[in-house]
């Protein structure tokens, strides 16, 4: 199904693609995908086609024309997941740690998106050739629940939700340190870090990001485990948040601190989980919740930490 999408422009400067790359960002559609979407003439500007490097201006009225989706011809192969539930419409599940969501650079084969593939044949074609069904993206250390379209109405739908925030998303993560408070809210933007060009970071210009922590349990050794929940979901955002707030996620190798005591402690990635996941089902409109236990090398972590000096 032909998607239409309509927007004005409120802050002139910005290039095209950037533009759209910001307001897709939470839908998975990559910059890539639309910088081919312009280059065909399905982007208009005031009616126009104009190439991807046009600064825009405050009151452009941009039109984007979103084709139907085509078959992925990716070849399936069994990749590791867990599923947690499963209809015609959509499959949630839980991602492990180490697995990329969808084929990338370095990453062109045992994606999450090919072991999909393997076990349910056919995913929807919204996200392109490389993204089949993936309607909302976990970084390849990060375990924890996800919820994939299987049909495009699935997935128009799902989209939706995720860009009006009506979907739950909580995390749990281990971070460094001992914050002073029991909770707290982080409300800084987020954009693309200006040198390092795979990193995110805070920016006076960047896109709204809000998230709410709460402290679940602190220990003797310096960690503290957090519940997070997002009100928007911007990328690396709990991990930006986290290190602003000089408590990165323990493990973290691009936001956080070198730490000699990690692998004593069993923290070899990243200590992020995505915990619970809650929306309403496209097509039958009921409210479901899902919620993965924290992954085991997590756990395992946290046995430790409470057997040698838990507080």
């Amino acid at each position: 199904m032909t998607q239409n999408r309509l927007f004005i422009v409120e802050k002139g400067g910005q290039r095209l693609d950037l533009y759209l790359a910001s307001q897709f960002d939470s839908e998975g559609l990559t910059r890539s995908r639309l910088q081919q979407l312009i280059r065909a003439g399905m982007v208009l500007v005031n009616g126009s086609a104009l190439k991807a490097k046009y600064l825009l201006q405050v009151g452009d009225r941009l039109t984007v024309t979103i084709p139907p989706g085509t078959p992925s011809e990716l070849v399936a192969e069994p990749v590791e997941f867990v599923t947690l539930h499963e209809d015609d419409d959509l499959i949630v599940l839980v991602k492990p740690p180490g697995v990329v969501v969808h084929p990338a650079s370095g990453h062109s084969t045992a994606t999450l998106v090919h072991g999909l593939l393997y076990h349910c044949g056919g995913l929807s074609g919204m996200n392109g050739e490389l993204r089949p069904g993936i309607v909302h993206r976990l970084d390849k250390d990060t375990s924890g629940i996800m919820v994939v379209a299987k049909t495009d109405f699935a997935h128009q739908a799902l989209a939706d939700q995720f860009k009006r925030r009506e979907v739950k998303k909580i995390y749990q993560a281990l971070v460094d340190g001992s914050p002073i408070s029991q909770s707290g809210r982080v409300d800084l933007p987020i954009g693309r870090h200006p040198v390092h060009r795979k990193k995110m970071a805070i920016r006076e210009d960047g896109r709204e990001a809000v998230t709410n922590w709460r402290v679940l349990e602190r220990f003797a050794q310096g960690l503290t485990l957090l519940e997070l929940g997002l009100e928007t979901g911007r990328t690396h955002q709990i991990r930006v948040h986290m290190a602003a707030l000089s408590h990165p996620v323990a493990g973290d190798s691009v936001y956080g601190r070198k730490n000699s005591h990690y692998l004593e402690m069993g923290i070899t990635r990243q200590c992020l989980h995505a915990h619970t996941l809650a929306f309403r089902h496209p097509r039958t409109g009921e409210n479901l919740q899902f919620t993965a236990p924290l992954w085991g090398d997590i756990l395992n972590t946290l046995e430790l930490l409470r057997r040698t000096g838990g507080l």
